[in-house]
Protein backbone atom coordinates (compact mmCIF):
# COMPACT_ATOMS: atom_id res chain seq x y z
CA UNK A 1 0.00 0.00 0.00
CA UNK A 2 2.75 1.79 0.99
CA UNK A 3 4.46 1.54 -2.98
CA UNK A 4 0.61 2.42 -4.26
CA UNK A 5 0.86 5.97 -2.88
CA UNK A 6 4.44 6.84 -3.65
CA UNK A 7 2.98 6.02 -7.29
CA UNK A 8 0.29 7.96 -7.05
CA UNK A 9 2.59 10.92 -5.75
CA UNK A 10 4.41 10.57 -8.69
CA UNK A 11 7.91 8.27 -7.04
CA UNK A 12 9.43 6.04 -9.56
CA UNK A 13 9.84 2.48 -9.44
CA UNK A 14 13.71 2.71 -8.20
CA UNK A 15 12.79 5.06 -5.43
CA UNK A 16 10.00 2.88 -4.44
CA UNK A 17 12.01 0.04 -5.06
CA UNK A 18 14.76 1.54 -2.56
CA UNK A 19 12.75 3.04 0.00
CA UNK A 20 10.71 0.33 0.62
CA UNK A 21 13.50 -2.31 0.40
CA UNK A 22 12.65 -4.67 -2.45
CA UNK A 23 13.55 -5.67 -5.81
CA UNK A 24 13.49 -3.72 -8.82
CA UNK A 25 11.27 -6.67 -10.31
CA UNK A 26 9.28 -6.59 -7.47
CA UNK A 27 8.85 -2.73 -7.92
CA UNK A 28 8.51 -3.42 -11.29
CA UNK A 29 4.99 -5.75 -10.61
CA UNK A 30 3.90 -3.33 -7.93
CA UNK A 31 4.20 -0.75 -10.48
CA UNK A 32 2.26 -3.08 -13.34
CA UNK A 33 -0.06 -3.75 -10.96
CA UNK A 34 -0.87 -0.46 -10.06
CA UNK A 35 -1.62 0.92 -13.30
CA UNK A 36 -3.45 -1.39 -14.30
CA UNK A 37 -5.60 -1.76 -11.06
CA UNK A 38 -4.93 0.74 -8.86
CA UNK A 39 -4.76 0.40 -5.09
CA UNK A 40 -7.22 -2.55 -5.60
CA UNK A 41 -4.90 -4.23 -7.48
CA UNK A 42 -2.08 -4.46 -4.98
CA UNK A 43 -4.35 -5.09 -1.97
CA UNK A 44 -5.22 -8.55 -3.54
CA UNK A 45 -1.39 -9.53 -4.13
CA UNK A 46 -1.94 -10.92 -0.13
CA UNK A 47 1.48 -12.50 1.58
CA UNK A 48 4.68 -13.40 0.08
CA UNK A 49 5.76 -16.38 0.26
CA UNK A 50 5.01 -19.89 1.59
CA UNK A 51 3.19 -19.94 4.70
CA UNK A 52 4.82 -21.34 7.81
CA UNK A 53 4.32 -24.69 8.59
CA UNK A 54 4.46 -23.78 12.16
CA UNK A 55 2.08 -22.14 13.64
CA UNK A 56 2.46 -19.69 16.63
CA UNK A 57 1.03 -22.07 18.90
CA UNK A 58 3.24 -24.36 18.09
CA UNK A 59 6.55 -22.50 18.14
CA UNK A 60 5.27 -21.30 21.78
CA UNK A 61 5.09 -25.45 22.24
CA UNK A 62 8.47 -25.39 20.75
CA UNK A 63 10.10 -22.04 23.15
CA UNK A 64 8.61 -24.26 25.94
CA UNK A 65 10.45 -27.33 25.34
CA UNK A 66 13.46 -25.78 24.12
CA UNK A 67 13.98 -23.33 27.78
CA UNK A 68 13.85 -26.62 29.84
CA UNK A 69 16.75 -27.12 28.31
CA UNK A 70 18.30 -29.81 26.26
CA UNK A 71 18.97 -32.78 29.31
CA UNK A 72 14.98 -32.09 29.81
CA UNK A 73 14.44 -33.22 26.03
CA UNK A 74 16.55 -36.70 26.33
CA UNK A 75 20.41 -35.44 25.68
CA UNK A 76 22.97 -36.16 27.47
CA UNK A 77 24.54 -32.78 27.69
CA UNK A 78 23.35 -29.24 28.29
CA UNK A 79 24.77 -28.00 24.65
CA UNK A 80 22.10 -27.11 21.87
CA UNK A 81 22.55 -27.81 18.49
CA UNK A 82 20.90 -27.02 15.95
CA UNK A 83 20.37 -30.96 14.77
CA UNK A 84 19.27 -31.18 18.42
CA UNK A 85 16.65 -28.11 18.20
CA UNK A 86 15.17 -29.72 14.59
CA UNK A 87 14.46 -32.69 16.70
CA UNK A 88 12.42 -31.21 19.48
CA UNK A 89 10.79 -29.16 17.07
CA UNK A 90 9.88 -32.27 15.66
CA UNK A 91 9.20 -34.33 18.99
CA UNK A 92 7.00 -31.53 19.70
CA UNK A 93 4.83 -30.31 16.75
CA UNK A 94 5.64 -33.36 14.13
CA UNK A 95 6.92 -30.85 11.79
CA UNK A 96 11.14 -32.21 10.28
CA UNK A 97 13.14 -29.31 9.40
CA UNK A 98 16.43 -29.10 8.79
CA UNK A 99 19.62 -27.65 9.93
CA UNK A 100 19.00 -24.06 7.83
CA UNK A 101 15.42 -23.57 8.58
CA UNK A 102 16.07 -24.39 12.05
CA UNK A 103 18.17 -21.67 12.47
CA UNK A 104 16.12 -19.62 10.25
CA UNK A 105 13.32 -20.14 12.75
CA UNK A 106 15.53 -19.62 15.68
CA UNK A 107 16.81 -16.39 14.36
CA UNK A 108 13.92 -14.99 12.69
CA UNK A 109 10.90 -15.67 14.13
CA UNK A 110 12.64 -16.02 17.51
CA UNK A 111 14.13 -13.41 17.29
CA UNK A 112 17.65 -16.06 19.03
CA UNK A 113 21.19 -15.54 18.40
CA UNK A 114 24.13 -17.85 17.97
CA UNK A 115 25.70 -18.29 21.54
CA UNK A 116 28.86 -20.39 22.37
CA UNK A 117 29.79 -22.00 25.33
CA UNK A 118 33.11 -20.83 27.27
CA UNK A 119 35.46 -23.15 26.21
CA UNK A 120 37.18 -23.79 30.02
CA UNK A 121 38.30 -27.53 31.09
CA UNK A 122 35.94 -29.45 33.46
CA UNK A 123 39.19 -29.94 35.46
CA UNK A 124 40.49 -26.49 35.87
CA UNK A 125 40.75 -25.48 39.45
CA UNK A 126 40.81 -21.29 39.48
CA UNK A 127 42.13 -21.13 43.25
CA UNK A 128 45.15 -23.19 42.11
CA UNK A 129 45.32 -21.27 38.74
CA UNK A 130 45.73 -17.69 41.26
CA UNK A 131 48.17 -19.13 43.73
CA UNK A 132 50.60 -20.31 41.14
CA UNK A 133 50.37 -16.83 39.22
CA UNK A 134 51.16 -15.11 43.06
CA UNK A 135 54.24 -17.28 43.57
CA UNK A 136 55.34 -19.02 41.29
CA UNK A 137 54.69 -16.65 38.36
CA UNK A 138 56.97 -13.44 40.25
CA UNK A 139 59.91 -16.37 40.61
CA UNK A 140 59.91 -17.71 36.88
CA UNK A 141 59.65 -13.99 35.31
CA UNK A 142 62.73 -12.77 37.77
CA UNK A 143 64.94 -15.93 36.88
CA UNK A 144 67.53 -15.94 34.61
CA UNK A 145 67.32 -13.84 31.29
CA UNK A 146 64.76 -11.17 33.20
CA UNK A 147 67.11 -8.78 32.87
CA UNK A 148 68.07 -9.47 29.03
CA UNK A 149 70.73 -11.26 27.09
CA UNK A 150 72.38 -14.09 28.81
CA UNK A 151 72.24 -15.84 32.61
CA UNK A 152 73.58 -12.62 34.20
CA UNK A 153 71.82 -9.72 35.12
CA UNK A 154 75.40 -7.80 35.61
CA UNK A 155 76.65 -6.08 32.55
CA UNK A 156 79.80 -7.53 30.74
CA UNK A 157 82.83 -5.78 30.17
CA UNK A 158 81.75 -5.91 26.31
CA UNK A 159 77.54 -5.27 26.39
CA UNK A 160 76.23 -1.91 25.31
CA UNK A 161 75.34 -0.71 28.22
CA UNK A 162 79.16 -0.53 29.24
CA UNK A 163 79.79 1.58 26.20
CA UNK A 164 77.39 4.38 26.87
Amino acid sequence: MRAADMFRRGKRQAEVARALGVSAETASEWYRLWSQGGRAALAGAGRAGRRPRLSDEQLAEVVAALKKGSRANGFPTDLWTLARVADVIEATTGVRYGQTQTWEILRNRLGWTRQRPARRALERDDDAIAAWVETEWPRIKDGPGAAGRGSSSKTSPGSRSSRR
